[in-house]
């Protein structure tokens, strides 16, 4: 239900009527209690996340999605600089072997997914925070055949950008070992094969593709 701030009232009062407490309906409208747009008005001691509305919440996941990859890329250049691009390298894949089996651990408990496919699996990566900054593309041929294409990277922008020829190395090295362990994390049997690969002819071009799929049996 809109307000004249901005504000709608929160989700929660329609399964309050649902359930016959319109008194509990009736005194969080005396109150104000208001799904929030946005921040701004006086501070808020008490602000909790089910405070503010879906689209201020998946701005809020795109800036800290944005984040993490800024972070990935920070922490792996710290590395670069003072031991070398190998030993970055494998840190890289020490901490996103780590980092991933706890996303896709978490992401499928808190979802509900209970199935092992490899569309099954494609839900987890559509949800990770990394999502939120990447623009991938998800082409299911079934159930257990699906080519994923990843149109925008700002890692293999910033890459190109450096001039040091790692968009492809990087991209070889590190992508396409990880794809293939990440996906076995969730199903050992799901194969992953890399169908293109930077560099790329020009920044118009995409930047990888990848088929993710079940062998026969």
């Amino acid at each position: 239900m809109a307000c004249g701030n901005g504000w709608r009232f929160g989700r929660g009062w329609a399964r309050r009527v649902a359930g016959g407490l319109a008194v509990a309906l009736v005194k969080d409208y005396e109150v104000g209690v208001m799904e929030r747009n946005d921040y701004s008005g006086p501070f808020d001691g008490d602000l909790r996340f089910e405070d503010f509305s879906v689209d201020a919440l998946a701005g809020l996941l795109k800036v800290y999605g944005k984040l993490m990859v800024n972070l990935d890329g920070f922490w792996y250049l710290a590395i670069k600089e003072r031991l070398g691009n190998d030993d970055a390298m494998a840190c890289d894949h020490w901490v996103w072997d780590r980092a991933m089996k706890y996303m896709v651990d978490d992401v499928i408990e808190l979802l509900g997914v209970e199935g092992r496919s490899v569309a099954d699996f494609m839900r987890t990566m559509q949800v990770r925070p990394m999502c939120f900054v990447l623009g991938e593309r998800m082409r299911v041929i079934d159930d257990n055949d699906v080519v994923l294409t990843v149109v925008d990277c700002p890692t293999l922008v910033a890459l190109e950008k450096e001039g040091e020829g790692r968009d492809a190395s990087h991209c070889d090295e590190g992508c396409s070992v990880m794809r293939a362990k990440h996906a076995r994390m969730f199903n050992p049997a799901i194969e992953v094969t890399c169908l293109k690969l930077p560099p790329r002819p020009t920044p118009a071009d995409i930047c990888c593709e990848w088929r993710y799929f079940l062998p026969p049996a």
